[in-house]
């Protein structure tokens, strides 16, 4: 049915439930004076209603008037009834509006808060609280997917829950969830439990159940390619979700997946800011470290190339390192040393020194010492401990520093050593002569040499048998260059003049020194010590035979002076000093009878006159065995227990026959 033409009744274009002071009247019902148009005609008036955007209530209440007046026909009625029908669609169209007026400024005050917070769990937190609220639900919930896993686990929840909190984990591809996964699209359900569309899992169905969860919604979040997890809105009754609620909520995990990037953005741009910093704070304290190790390694130069000694350099080393250092010789021989190390072990130093040398880094030994090698390409020049609780990687790059710098120091000082020791292998090999030069002018080029030849000195002289030759001149010239002594070429051997008072600990330390560089057998004898200039030359003759003696009795590779040898050696001395001898064999035992006033001299010639017996030596003496045994006890607690072997036992009875000969000399000076 047409509505009448406005001009045909005359009236103005006022909307029927609009006064013409521009007021509504409530409910969109005008009371019946106020009515515009048609009197009597119920179906105009209740199309005048409905152009008038009145609702349903008040047209069933026109109709509900006029049908009880009776006095409808029937075409009336059933205009009456279309009249209704279209008032009730014109009602939930308008509640569907409004649903969607609300649901839009919902989602607008949702965008605004999303924006008030960077933390992710906090714009998570804001979405799971908006969805319940907007759908009027019991409860909701993110799960997030665990990639490694292949599990979901609640990030977040809002609403009452005793069995879905934050952390639990179920399969990821059951559920509603695996279904919205797979199709990137809302998934709901009316009755989860009773659904048969859904991939049900055990884990996931207790849980509904304990939750006493029914109408369920799951929404992905998800933008392009990434997939963050899935939104979850259940009510604990049966629930049939309409389209526009779907609609609201994809359009709410839009926001949500925006929100997520953003925070996520935002969460890699901190990360990337603060490993700038961190990278910037880790470079600023390597250019500290850098600069340090530059001052360091400066201050190291700088005293090489003035000339500090080795002892100087180690105690510089020492304040840079902030611990006890020690250089050690290639035979493992202290060089230099400042502070103690406490629990160094000079076996695993031997060990240790190797493997730095092999590996070129500091080896950290038992005590808490780092061990470094000191070399120069493939030559081994040494050894550097150094003491200390710990290193980190600056400690360390500045050790390895400094062992450059005391190599390089070695290095020098050897080829100074090298250039020096024409002038000081040309004045040894005059002191060597037998040609008489005046003493003075000798201690004066000494002097200039920095040489105080009035103090004991040792001549040692080695005798490699095979070996570099060129190593052996370069070792030498090293090793008196330290020592502050004098060395000299004597066709295959090496002579020596090296400050000390004993010549066989000197012979020792020299063998120990040289057999390493040069990996073959070295014989080295000893002499002195001398105090004279012109006793060198004679020392020299006496270390030359002591070489000599050693190789002919079959112990090269071995080391001894003239009072090692025994009478072999008072035999090879110049001066062949008979009572020296004596008293370095028998002393104790010519002591002991001085004090004592005991007979163990005649004992021991009673023994070994009667082959080493002591009963035949007790009837020589008369005297009881146990007596003679218990002298003999006595002589080895004075003279040591290997007096009875066949070497020093012809020692001893060379010695008691001298001794026996200058008692009767001292007797009878003119033998008649």
């Amino acid at each position: 049915m047409l509505l009448p033409r406005r001009e045909r009744t005359g009236h103005s274009s006022v909307s029927a439930d609009t006064r013409l002071d521009g007021a509504s009247a409530p409910g969109g019902v005008l009371p019946p004076d106020t009515r515009p148009g048609y009197p009597g005609d119920p179906l105009a008036e209740a199309l005048s209603l409905l152009a008038g955007g009145a609702q349903g209530p008040a047209v069933d209440e026109l109709i509900r008037t006029v049908s009880g007046a009776g006095n409808l026909t029937e075409v009336q009625a059933r205009a009456l009834e279309h009249a209704r029908a279209l008032a009730r669609t014109h009602y939930e169209g308008a509640s569907r509006r409004k649903q969607r007026e609300a649901g839009l400024a919902a989602l607008v005050d949702t965008a605004r808060d999303l924006t008030l917070s960077d933390d992710l769990d906090e714009l998570l937190a804001v979405i799971a609280r908006r969805a319940r609220l907007l759908l009027n639900v019991d409860m909701s919930y993110i799960n997030f997917y665990d990639h490694p896993s292949g599990e979901a686990y609640v990030r977040v929840a809002d609403g009452h829950a005793t069995a879905l909190t934050v952390g639990f984990r179920v399969p990821a591809e059951h559920g509603l969830g695996g279904d919205a996964w797979v199709s990137k699209a809302p998934f709901a359900t009316s009755d989860y439990l009773t659904d048969s569309r859904i991939r049900h899992h055990p884990i996931i169905d207790e849980v509904v159940r304990e939750e006493g969860l029914r109408g369920v919604m799951a929404i992905p979040l998800a933008h392009a390619d990434t997939f963050f997890g899935v939104l979850y809105v259940a009510d604990r009754g049966i629930r049939h979700f309409e389209p526009e609620e779907t609609a609201l909520m994809r359009s709410l995990a839009d926001l949500a997946t925006v929100a997520i990037e953003k925070a996520d953005l935002l969460r890699q741009a901190r990360d990337q800011i603060a490993e700038l910093e961190n990278d910037q704070s880790h470079a600023r304290t390597d250019l500290l470290a850098q600069l340090g190790l530059s001052d360091s390694h400066s201050r190291m130069m700088e005293a090489v190339l003035a000339g500090r000694d080795l002892d100087a350099l180690t105690s510089l080393a020492a304040e840079l390192l902030g611990g006890p250092v020690l250089i050690m010789s290639p035979a493992n021989r202290p060089l230099a040393a400042h502070g103690d190390i406490p629990g160094l072990d000079e076996t695993a130093v031997v060990r240790a020194s190797l493997d730095a040398h092999a590996t070129r880094e500091p080896l950290l030994l038992d005590c808490g010492a780092r061990v470094l090698a000191l070399s120069q390409g493939q030559e081994h020049l040494g050894t550097v401990v150094v003491g200390g609780d710990g290193a980190g990687e600056p400690e360390l790059r500045l050790m390895r520093l400094i062992s450059q710098t005391l190599s390089m120091a070695l290095v020098l000082r050897r080829q100074t050593a090298v250039a020096e020791s024409q002038v000081r292998e040309e004045f040894f090999g005059d002191l060597l002569t037998d040609v008489q030069r005046p003493p003075g002018q000798l201690r004066e080029k000494a002097r200039r040499l920095a040489l105080d030849l009035d103090q004991p000195h040792v001549v040692v002289v080695a005798r490699p048998s095979g070996g570099s030759t060129n190593r052996v001149a370069v070792w030498a010239s090293s090793y008196a260059y330290r020592m502050n002594g004098l060395k000299s070429l004597q066709g295959d051997s090496i002579a020596l003049l090296l400050p000390g008072t004993d010549p066989s600990r000197i012979a020792r330390d020299t063998l120990a020194e040289l057999v390493p560089i040069l990996g073959h057998p070295v014989t080295v004898g000893g002499a002195g010590p001398i105090t004279r200039p012109e006793g060198i030359a004679r020392a020299h003759r006496e270390a030359v035979r002591c070489v000599r003696a050693l190789m002919a009795l079959g112990h090269t590779g071995a080391s001894a002076c003239v009072s090692d040898l025994g009478f072999l050696g008072m035999l090879l001395a110049d001066d062949q000093d008979a009572e020296d001898f004596i008293q370095r064999t028998l002393g104790p035992v010519l002591e002991y009878d001085r004090q004592r006033s005991a007979d163990l001299i005649r004992t021991l010639e009673a023994y070994f006159a009667s082959g080493g017996s002591p009963t035949y030596a007790a009837e020589t003496l008369h005297v009881h065995p146990n007596t003679v045994s218990r002298r003999l006890e006595r002589i080895t607690e004075l003279i040591g227990a290997e007096w009875q072997k066949p070497g020093r036992a012809l020692d001893l009875q060379l010695a008691l026959r001298l001794q026996r000969i200058s008692r009767t000399l001292e007797r009878d000076p003119d033998g008649f």
